[in-house]
């Protein structure tokens, strides 16, 4: 959907040198050396690789092309998208109608970046942090991944250790292996929030009131792998076996437990990088965040007030449904729409990102977003942070962006803290539905 310029926007034509024209009997060649293979191997034929797709300018177009189980990574201010696609894919988007060229990057837009931070550096810090605020920092361990790496959560309060009746939010972090700065998102929430504990009023009054949850990596067995060779792998899924298939992972933000795989939003097939696994929360990571949700009820009520899921490229705040362009529908009334729409907004007017329902990009079915709030209740969003466009790096900009690109999103985090104790306040309705 066509969306207003903002201050990080690209310049009209910044694009063309990234194209080349395909050839459709060197296809398969053209897309292995795009972008990192997703293996430990040398690229194949058959490995997906980045592509522009033109053609597509509604949501119903991109829906369709969504449901050859590629993953659009980006809907450019054209019109046009850049997905991830296999050779398969893109003969059948082809077929559809659209037309479809190669993006050749760079090849030190590939090398790993020691700016960023690994799984193993994450909970060093996440250690080190607790030592440092013992009062305001709470950790626990919510599982394990299928590697058997520790799913850490931060409670951050300002009496961490204790669990208190108060408004809880959640911030989640890389669902998707290939999205690094989420995880630097959640290390710079932490050290705002607890370097402003005593010094800034606003963080202050937040902590003496919220309970905070950070969960830095959602997805560690697919990060460690994604930074595990001279190259980015540019690995989107976990890391699990498939039964019956040599394909491993799944989309963590394609398998969550509601009307997963009800709307061509997905991929039934093992090979795709949207494959939403063979059930619901299938993905041992997703079962386990999602046991984590569900243990935060008490008394029957979810304490989870609000949430963000954060993801990369394309400078969005998107908030549900995912699975349907409706807006009011089964399982949301025109003001629980309306207060989403409207936290959204506020959050946007500050990080300079575009505010939209997350279906107004294309359907995507069993995702976080969707099952937060019709299977929990919480008012959720998710963030898809910087960059705008492949030009700055997109799944992998630079690290020297890292400081500002969290920055922006501070007044953000501080607004949706501000409304958890009642969402519906920002729409005039805290009697109605807060008591």
């Amino acid at each position: 959907m066509p969306r207003p310029p903002h201050p990080h926007s690209p310049s009209p034509g910044r694009h063309t040198a990234l194209r080349k024209t395909l050839v459709p009997v060197a296809l398969g060649a053209l897309l292995a050396g795009t972008l990192g293979t997703g293996s430990a191997t040398a690229a194949q034929e058959d490995d997906p690789g980045l592509v522009r797709v033109s053609g597509a300018e509604t949501a119903a177009d991109r829906t369709e092309i969504a449901g050859t189980g590629v993953s659009i990574d980006l809907v450019e201010e054209d019109g046009t998208l850049l997905a991830t696609a296999t050779p398969d894919d893109v003969d059948e988007i082809t077929e559809l109608g659209y037309g479809v060229d190669s993006v050749q990057l760079p090849a030190e837009a590939m090398h790993p970046d020691p700016g960023y931070t690994s799984y193993p550096e994450v909970v060093e810090q996440v250690d080190a942090l607790a030592a440092e605020y013992p009062d305001l920092v709470h950790t626990e361990v919510y599982g394990q991944s299928y590697e058997g790496r520790d799913l850490v959560a931060v409670r951050i309060s300002d009496d961490a250790a204790v669990d208190q009746d108060r408004p809880e939010v959640l911030f989640t972090h890389s669902q998707h292996a290939r999205e690094p700065l989420t995880v630097e998102m959640a290390l710079h929430i932490m050290e705002m929030l607890t370097e402003g504990h005593g010094s800034d009023e606003q963080i202050t009054e937040l902590l003496e009131t919220r309970e905070i949850w950070v969960l830095p990596n959602t997805n560690p067995d697919g990060t460690e792998f994604d930074q595990s060779e001279d190259a980015w792998q540019d690995w989107r899924k976990t890391r699990e076996p498939n039964e019956g298939s040599d394909a491993l992972g799944t989309d963590m933000n394609r398998n969550w437990a509601y009307n997963w795989g009800c709307c061509n939003g997905s991929s039934d097939d093992p090979e795709s990088i949207t494959y939403r696994g063979h059930a619901p929360e299938s993905a041992t990571e997703v079962e386990a965040l999602a046991d984590f949700v569900r243990g935060r009820e008490a008394d029957g009520e979810q304490q989870i007030t609000t949430a963000i899921d954060f993801h990369t490229f394309g400078e969005l705040v998107l908030w549900p449904f995912g699975h349907t362009y409706d807006e009011v529908t089964d399982g949301m009334i025109q003001d629980e729409y309306d207060t989403h729409q409207a936290l959204g907004e506020l959050m946007a007017e500050s990080n300079g990102y575009t505010p939209q329902q997350s279906s107004d990009l294309y359907i995507t079915d069993g995702s976080i977003n969707d099952w937060l709030w019709a299977d929990q209740g919480i008012v959720n969003f998710t963030f898809e942070m910087y960059p705008s466009s492949m030009d700055d790096g997109g799944f992998y900009p630079p690290s020297d962006v890292i400081e500002e690109e969290t920055a922006r999103n501070e007044e953000p985090v501080l607004d949706l803290l501000g409304y958890a104790d009642c969402p519906y306040r920002i729409i005039g309705e805290e009697e109605t539905y807060c008591g």
